[in-house]
């Protein structure tokens, strides 16, 4: 039986052929969107860490506000980007950490709030057992999961 010039065997052939190149693409496909979002994942806690770093910096050299017995951590996420008032400028001017809190790109619910999106973990706490506390040491992934490297998001 011929339709427009094909054989009914010849359809089904190229049927064939297009859904096995199909069911090879889709894992591909869906292995790129995982390194594009761990790579986000990445650059987001690099953000974060050196926006904590810088904060503590600030901090220890008396640039900004730091109570007598804190321990120079910021004392909430969303401080890194709010405007603090330096200390040691003689007019009265802004320090700004960073832009924005950049959001967990592996947290399901777009409507939180970037800062809710992650994991805190306090000064006081024990690594192994990353808890909040009085301020932000650390923050992590709370997505459920492995990495493409094999390590749980929330050890990154």
């Amino acid at each position: 039986m011929r339709a427009r010039g094909f054989t009914l065997i010849e359809m089904v052939v190229t049927v064939a052929i297009v859904g096995i190149l199909a069911s090879i693409a889709v894992p591909v496909l869906q292995l790129t969107v995982q390194r594009a979002r761990e790579s986000e994942l990445r650059l987001a806690l690099r953000q974060i860490r050196e926006g904590i770093d810088t904060y503590k910096r600030l901090a220890d050299e008396g640039r900004i506000a730091r109570p007598a017995d804190g321990s120079g951590y910021p004392p909430r996420l969303s401080d890194l980007a709010a405007g603090l008032s330096d200390l040691r400028s003689p007019l009265p001017r802004k320090i700004y950490i960073l832009r924005r809190i950049p959001r967990d790109p592996l947290h399901p619910d777009p409507k939180v709030p970037a800062e809710e999106t992650w994991g805190l973990r306090s000064y006081a706490s024990p690594p192994d057992a990353p808890a909040e506390g009085d301020d932000v040491f650390d923050v992590f992934s709370r997505a459920e999961g492995l990495g493409l490297n094999g390590i749980r998001y929330r050890e990154w």
